[in-house]
């Protein structure tokens, strides 16, 4: 089957990739395993192999029937038919008894939009382990004081640690995409922090980042004035890009409290 690109697919099929991705991701058998978008199931196979049984989520109907007709699979696998950003993943925990381990290799263009959606569920999923773009992962993982760490990073750090564990080149995929890949965990954190489920805390790095070439004093002038800022302990000529999550974090508390 070809590729669609309304899917944004690229279908991996390098078996030495896909060896060590199922390696890096220790599937065991009674995990409750999910694969997003499992395509022609390159990666399908290998994870029933070591889970023994799948639940696997695909948009693109044809897939999804090429996928249930496999009698290889039949009895081991369960094929949603769905989009993966409007799919229940509450009910599927509640429907297998468990937590979910959660992996795939995502088409980029709904990635980010999808890794928010998963967040909203995180109480039922265990980890997440995603072939992204390459850049995407870099600004997931990066550290404060670098070009990479932004607003995606800060915002998905109360909630997981991520890892990346695997450069993945254009030619593991047909079709081969204009970029490199990358393989990241994200474990799910059991407890974050208060202040990362209040709206202060979007609010205060959107606007940190939309203008991080600004002092915070400038750029969060909307929210927080000088004196505020360095009440919460931030210096307030000091910029986005320096701050830590939990700095970010005594930010979104300060704007908290001014919002009541």
């Amino acid at each position: 089957m070809r590729a669609r690109k309304r899917f944004g697919q690229h279908f991996l099929h390098d078996p030495a990739i896909l060896e060590r991705i199922v390696r890096l991701i220790r599937p065991q058998p009674g995990e409750h395993l999910v694969e997003i978008g499992p395509g022609q199931g390159a990666l399908t196979r290998p994870l029933l192999d070591e889970a023994g049984q799948l639940d696997v989520v695909e948009i693109d109907r044809d897939l999804a029937a090429a996928l249930r007709s496999d009698a290889r699979l039949q009895q081991r696998l369960v094929v949603h038919e769905a989009d993966a950003l409007e799919f229940d993943w509450g009910a599927l925990a509640r429907s297998r008894g468990g937590p979910l381990r959660v992996v795939g290799n995502l088409p980029y263009n709904i990635s980010t939009p999808l890794l928010f959606r998963l967040l909203g569920y995180r109480e039922h999923i265990t980890d997440m382990h995603f072939l992204l773009q390459r850049e995407v992962v870099e600004r997931i993982v990066a550290p404060p004081g670098g070009g990479e760490y932004g607003r995606l990073g800060v915002m998905l750090a109360p909630f997981v640690e991520a890892t990346s564990l695997l450069e993945v080149g254009p030619g593991a995929f047909r079709p081969a995409p204009k970029v490199w890949s990358a393989l990241v965990r994200m474990q799910v954190r059991s407890a974050p922090p208060s202040w990362a489920q209040h709206p202060a805390f979007a609010a205060v790095v959107a606007a940190a980042f939309g203008q991080r070439r600004k002092t915070l004093r400038n750029a969060l002038a909307a929210l927080l004035n000088a004196e505020q800022i360095r009440a919460a302990g931030i210096d307030p000529g000091a910029r986005a890009e320096t701050l830590t999550t939990a700095q970010f974090g005594a930010l979104a508390l300060a704007a908290a409290a001014v919002l009541h």
